[in-house]
């Protein structure tokens, strides 16, 4: 395999950090700015929908941000560095380490360590996810503007000024509200919900990595509690926001939606589900079999061969013409039952007879037992 020049190298890592640099600037965007506007929806008067009572600001939930993004951003990190830390022992322990991935920084001298590598490459993997997903979220929450089911305890409408006198009375503007801008713009932003989202981004993420990567003996309990254990937290989130009046049921069902999707493209087709690098030796040796010509050779049957396969043929019509035994009969019956051939019954059979034969075939001359021959030329 050809070593990439340092220059190419360099400039590939720098294009890999603008991109990442942009994913962090564009979800901040989305999340701390109106640079994008919301999408105004209207409703119907009294709609019960979103009638539902105000729970509270977001930190008096049962799972505020703060707990979510540091449980998203700290626990898939620990188990990440502590796995590969302990896969890098044990490759070292069983004398594995040349097998292990290395990339080639310059010349042919300087290597990455695969620890450090394969641990880099999951997080930057995982980072750059977790950055898309609330991409992707914001997103569909500015296109959709869809309303919480408390929004109207926040819009607080004037029903009497909108003239509201029937049920199916559409009212759409930002005027028919009378409440807090910033509490309205925020029950505005709910379709796919985030934190279902961003859980379950992480949960899946860090069951694949634990599925794929942890292959130890006496794990096979404990890898699916740890889990599942994670996939029924992401689970419980959803539903505490859907309990607490914040989410609609299809909020969260859209968020669980997005985060998986977005876990599962990254693991198969981006860290090819945490597998390394083939050694180098391997593509070579594949390489060399796939471009070998592949030629038919003629089988030449040799005149020696068709003398053992006539005397075969005639020591076994001989055995039939004198007729089995009350051994034999019982061992081909078992025989039978047991799926084995008569030829490999013949062939065991005959081990312990020890017969001699003599046979002369184009100037040789053959003496063999059942278990033993010698040619004399």
């Amino acid at each position: 395999m050809p070593l990439l020049p340092a220059a190419l190298i360099s400039s590939m890592l720098y294009f890999q950090m603008v991109i990442m640099a942009g994913t962090v600037m564009l979800a901040y965007y989305f999340e701390y700015t109106d640079t994008f506007t919301v999408n105004v929806q209207g409703f119907f008067c009294h709609d019960s929908a979103y009638r539902k009572p105000y729970p509270g600001p977001e930190d008096s939930s049962a799972v505020p941000p703060v707990l979510l993004y540091s449980l998203a951003a700290g626990v898939p990190v620990l188990v990440i560095i502590v796995g590969e830390t302990a896969v890098f022992c044990l490759q070292l322990a069983t004398r594995d380490f040349e097998n292990q991935e290395k990339t080639i920084l310059t010349g042919d001298c300087c290597y990455i360590n695969p620890l450090v590598r394969r641990t880099v490459r999951f997080l930057g993997i995982y980072a750059f996810g977790l950055f898309a997903t609330d991409i992707f979220v914001n997103a569909g929450q500015v296109v959709t503007g869809n309303l919480a089911p408390h929004f109207l305890a926040l819009c607080k409408p004037n029903y009497t000024a909108l003239g509201c006198q029937q049920y199916t009375q559409f009212i759409s503007g930002e005027e028919a509200c009378t409440g807090n801008p910033d509490l309205i713009m925020r029950a505005r932003k709910t379709f796919p919900s985030k934190e279902a989202a961003l859980s379950v981004y992480a949960a899946m993420y860090l069951t694949m990595y634990i599925t794929n990567t942890i292959k130890a003996k006496g794990t096979r309990l404990a890898k699916p509690v740890l889990c599942l254990g994670l996939m029924c937290l992401a689970f419980l989130t959803g539903l505490n926001r859907v309990a607490e009046y914040r989410n609609h049921w299809s909020d969260v069902i859209a968020g669980f939606l997005v985060g998986i999707s977005i876990a599962v493209f990254l693991v198969v087709c981006v860290v090819n589900n945490f597998k390394g690098r083939q050694p180098e030796n391997g593509h070579l040796h594949r390489d060399n079999v796939a471009r070998m010509p592949m030629t038919n050779i003629p089988r030449v049957e040799s005149p020696l061969e068709k003398v053992f396969q006539n005397q075969y043929m005639e020591d076994d019509q001989e055995e039939n013409s004198q007729g089995t035994s009350f051994k034999d009969c019982l061992a081909r019956l078992f025989g039978w039952i047991l799926g084995i051939s008569h030829c490999e019954h013949l062939q065991t059979t005959s081990l312990p007879l020890q017969k001699s034969h003599d046979i002369e075939a184009d100037g040789f001359s053959l003496h063999w037992t059942s278990s033993l021959f010698t040619i004399h030329s």
